[in-house]
């Protein structure tokens, strides 16, 4: 089976929103929420669920910004401070590992060419079986209840 390394997105593109006022975020479809519950706010960036009283930016992100016709934006959160998950090879979190999970591959040319909904434990098989097909490009996971872009996976390199 191929091996894989999940990412989080990069704090640095939204860690100027947390300075913007209220009225400046809603200009641009942006929210300020506080988690209510010990999950249902999965930040982007750590790949970890909010704890009960962070705070949170929740925004629209162009997950899928290739030339394609799979373009695509969808509402996410990011955490106040976020520290940048840091995966190991064929680890999978906790906040995916919970859920039910939408599964997208993509080839070299932006096009989903294989896709699955699975329960999150079964994520890491599908996600190996899946790179071992070499026009597998990468691979993005979606909380399937919502549809939420939740994070990309890439072949891992040999070695």
């Amino acid at each position: 089976m191929a091996a894989f390394r999940l990412h989080g997105l990069n704090l640095t593109e939204f860690s100027e929103f947390f300075t913007w006022d209220d009225a400046a975020l809603a200009a641009r479809q942006m929210q300020r929420v506080v988690a209510t519950s010990a999950s249902g706010f999965p930040c982007r960036v750590s790949l970890v669920d909010a704890g009960v009283g962070e705070d949170l930016l929740l925004l629209s992100y162009q997950h899928q910004s290739a030339d394609s016709p799979y373009r695509a934006a969808g509402p996410i959160f990011v955490r106040r401070g976020a520290v940048a998950a840091v995966l190991a090879v064929d680890e999978v979190p906790r906040q995916i590992l919970r859920r039910l999970m939408s599964l997208r591959a993509y080839d070299a040319g932006h096009r989903i060419i294989a896709a699955e909904v699975c329960e999150g434990e079964d994520v890491a098989a599908w996600l190996a079986s899946r790179f071992e097909d070499a026009s597998v490009a990468y691979i993005h996971l979606h909380f399937a209840r919502y549809g939420c872009y939740a994070c990309r996976a890439d072949r891992a390199c040999a070695g």
